[in-house]
């Protein structure tokens, strides 16, 4: 691997240039005024790029004999973020302007001597994959408006008294989102409901059939995942499967909130209102086809996120320790919407049933 990537850098003889690759997370990339050569550029709409970042992250999680370390572990989280790849050969005396490109690019720099460096050219992991940091001074890239927000996540949790770690890193920031498409998200609402409510009616004696949700609630079939069809196509699901459909009812709250169909998104120390979401779906979802959607402001989004991310660490360690959750938190609301908050922020580029919630 190592040699497919150095291969990445200049095959020109330019004997006093610097060869290296910039890995952007940000959407609309700035562009690069210093004097260069460049050698290469792809964005996320070329097909190459996907395969490349998962070799590459591949070859460094292999580095350092498998140890994952902190600051490998979030090389590896920029680069599931990535959004350009350009590789270039700079001049040292245009070093200086290369490096303020890349801090506004959010960018991480892979040199040709093998290690990984932060934008102002700080070295994050050696070429063996060791954490280099410490002694350098490297800090891994988010944009300002990430470290911002998670300042103020940081202050409204310990003005309730909600303990997290400092070091938890920011999350995507408005600079690299990409948010899912209003229509989107009210399809994904609508599906989510016709699984729920299926679910629901498994604990009844009455259960409604999926012909009559299918009649009712056409659109929603349209968008259902494959775990959501497996699930309707059981007569008689296991016990564990309804409570996991069940649950979806908060992950639907925080689509209708998203989509302004809820006016606020509760403190996740409560299970939501089924009543409230179902009678939004019936009076307002289908309706919502009919017309074009519109999503909730994305600082608004992230800070959901921000905030559910760093709740939901808390509440898993509340559990690992066995101690009561902090503020009641439910850790079951916590994770629904967390998961329905990463799918709305195309976290890991995942589909919904492969979204996942790390903290």
């Amino acid at each position: 691997m190592l040699n497919r990537l150095k291969q990445l850098f200049s095959p020109k003889d330019i004997s006093n240039h610097i060869l290296l690759n910039a890995y952007c997370t940000v959407g609309d990339l700035p562009k690069p005024a210093f004097p260069h050569v460049l050698n290469g550029r792809r964005d996320i709409s070329d097909a190459e790029l996907g395969p490349h970042l998962n070799g590459f992250m591949h070859y460094l999680a292999e580095q350092n004999g498998g140890k994952m370390t902190r600051t490998r572990y979030h090389v590896i989280r920029h680069l599931q973020r990535v959004q350009h790849h350009l590789s270039f050969a700079v001049d040292p005396a245009d070093m200086a302007a290369f490096h303020a490109w890349a801090e506004s690019a959010n960018a991480l720099l892979f040199m040709q001597d093998g290690t990984v460096r932060d934008p102002q050219g700080r070295m994050l992991l050696a070429a063996a994959g060791a954490d280099a940091e410490a002694s350098t001074g490297a800090v891994m890239p988010y944009p300002p408006q990430a470290w911002q927000r998670k300042a103020r996540t940081d202050a409204q949790l310990a003005a309730l008294k909600i303990d997290v770690p400092a070091d938890l890193p920011p999350l995507v920031s408005e600079l690299e989102l990409r948010l899912r498409a209003p229509e989107d998200i009210l399809r994904r609402m609508l599906a989510l409901f016709v699984v729920a409510i299926r679910a629901e009616s498994l604990t009844s004696n009455t259960p409604i059939t999926v012909a009559d949700l299918q009649q009712r609630f056409p659109p929603a079939f349209a968008a259902l995942t494959d775990a959501e069809r497996a699930f309707l196509a059981q007569e008689a699901p296991s016990e564990q499967e309804i409570t996991q459909f069940l649950w979806r009812y908060e992950a639907i709250l925080v689509l209708q909130w998203a989509l302004g169909l809820q006016e606020a998104l509760p403190f996740a120390d409560a299970i939501c209102d089924v009543a409230s979401i179902s009678s939004t779906v019936i009076d307002r979802g289908t309706e919502g086809l009919r017309k074009q959607p519109v999503a909730r402001a994305a600082g608004e989004i992230l800070d959901a996120l921000d905030l559910h991310y760093r709740l939901h660490w808390a509440s898993r360690q509340a559990i690992l320790k066995k101690a009561p959750a902090p503020a009641g938190i439910n850790d079951g609301v916590l994770q629904e919407r967390h998961h329905a908050l990463n799918w709305l922020v195309r976290f890991e580029d995942r589909e919904w049933d492969e979204v996942d919630t790390p903290t």
